[in-house]
């Protein structure tokens, strides 16, 4: 996969990225940094899940309304990545994991594979059956 651009590199930022955004160095992410539809559908699902501690809400809605403010332009989950996604789907079932308990990674993976991007995560072990088709960059 080439991930450069005019001499910047380029990556999708999985959601656990997103949520430490603040708290990570420049030097560990992309230069052109991407996010995706589905990494915004899951942080604005993670308020909801923190309603019993007011103060997990409002960090959590704060994150939501940063990230949208720097990345106007998220990439969607479009045929290319629904193509992918069986892929994805297939190699996580050879790995021997259940697809469904890693479906938002998956979508997020295969719109990465879609736009031929690496996939820049705090959790590489997650999308290790995915190695073949996707490169992981860990932050």
């Amino acid at each position: 996969m080439d991930d450069r651009h005019d001499g910047l590199t380029a990556g999708l930022l999985d959601t656990c990225v997103l949520v430490d955004y603040a708290r990570l160095t420049p030097d560990s992410l992309p230069d052109l940094r991407a996010v995706c539809t589905i990494t915004l559908a899951e942080l604005h699902a993670g308020p909801h899940a923190a309603r019993d501690n007011p103060i997990e809400e409002v960090r959590r809605r704060r994150v939501v309304q940063s990230v949208e403010s720097l990345f106007t332009d998220p990439l969607p989950f479009d045929l290319r990545a629904a193509r992918a996604y069986g892929s994805v789907s297939l190699l996580t079932i050879v790995a021997g994991r259940k697809p469904r308990k890693y479906q938002a990674d998956l979508m997020v993976a295969s719109v990465a594979i879609a736009n031929q991007l690496p996939l820049y995560t705090r959790n590489p072990k997650d999308f290790a059956p995915l190695e073949s088709m996707l490169e992981i960059r860990e932050v």
